[in-house]
């Protein structure tokens, strides 16, 4: 085999690669063919994971971690900007995940060397990459826009878009090295978006900007991993407790209006990070395996429809 032609079956996943097996047949009709592996077993394992954005204690970043830890990671970095939790995180998650290799990282999720050098860090010591969440964001300037000044607008898209663009430069080639225990370039890039950057009214300009940066990323490069068996994905989460959104329902529970949060989505509540922590650990998985260059919204319906008033049909 030439180089070339060894070159270019190496950047081309297994299903393109091997295809999708034929697993026989029952009685007269086709077996179900499968691609992932069993949905109760560990849907992570043996995968190397970066998370940034990791550091709040009632973030989608921790709660993520501990999912994709909980199950079966090989090794999990935790990253943030901040770490001020991310020590009490890490013993937390050795303690609940003791086969799993915690580390913290801190670092600016807009720093391209920083984030080169994490995913470096990760191939150096394991051999491989799988999961790349790029969770990192900010709220960004709570004005209207003709208040927000040119600097400020570009520090929300540095920290939101350009830490998506970033993550996806150095981890998609991280995640084409292949090696006796992964024969074939693969994994799972995945962006924390928000219904802001699909529907107007959910954010400030600039959050909003910058989240529909992410959405754009999302669907750009996945063309551009063609065949590579790289999938990227963006989740857009609606209103989710967080440390970013704590003051709001810590508010409603004061005044006792808690009931209120999410009236205007049809679930009818907000949400809590593990809800979408899910939705990352199954983005991450195989089970995904058909999902690429989407904007997932997490948001309890809240997208799907116009503004209405509670009460109402409009």
């Amino acid at each position: 085999m030439s180089a070339a032609a060894r070159q270019r079956l190496q950047a081309l996943s297994k299903q393109l690669v091997e295809g999708i097996p034929d697993e026989g047949t029952f009685e007269d009709i086709p077996k179900i063919r499968h691609v992932a592996g069993d949905s109760v077993g560990p849907r992570t394992k043996d995968k190397v994971v970066i998370v940034t954005g990791a550091n709040s204690p009632t973030g989608i970043g921790r709660a993520s971690a501990h999912q994709f830890a909980h199950n079966g990671a090989k090794a999990v970095y935790i990253c943030d900007f901040a770490d001020s939790h991310l020590a009490t995180h890490k013993r937390e998650m050795e303690s609940l995940y003791p086969g799993v290799d915690i580390h913290t990282r801190q670092f600016d999720a807009g720093d391209e060397k920083a984030v080169a050098g994490v995913i470096d860090e990760a191939v150096a010591k394991y051999g491989r990459l799988d999961i790349f969440f790029a969770n990192a964001g900010v709220v960004g300037q709570p004005k209207i826009f003709t208040d927000i000044g040119g600097e400020d607008f570009m520090k929300t898209m540095k920290t939101n878009a350009l830490g998506v663009f970033l993550a996806a430069k150095y981890a998609a080639p991280a995640m084409k090295v292949t090696s006796a225990e992964k024969p074939y370039p693969g994994g799972s890039i995945i962006a924390t978006a928000s219904v802001a950057g699909l529907r107007s009214n959910a954010g400030s300009t600039d959050y909003s900007a910058s989240k529909a940066a992410v959405v754009s990323i999302a669907q750009t490069v996945s063309y551009q991993l063609a065949g590579s068996g790289i999938r990227i994905n963006a989740i857009c989460p609606g209103l989710i407790e967080t440390g970013m959104t704590q003051v709001t329902f810590d508010r409603a529970r004061e005044r006792g209006t808690e009931r209120k949060i999410g009236q205007l989505n049809p679930t009818q509540r907000g949400a809590v990070a593990d809800e979408v922590a899910r939705v990352a650990l199954f983005l991450g998985s195989d089970e995904s395996s058909y999902v690429n260059g989407q904007a997932w919204a997490v948001c309890g319906g809240l997208s799907a429809g116009h503004p209405m008033v509670p009460g109402k049909l409009a």
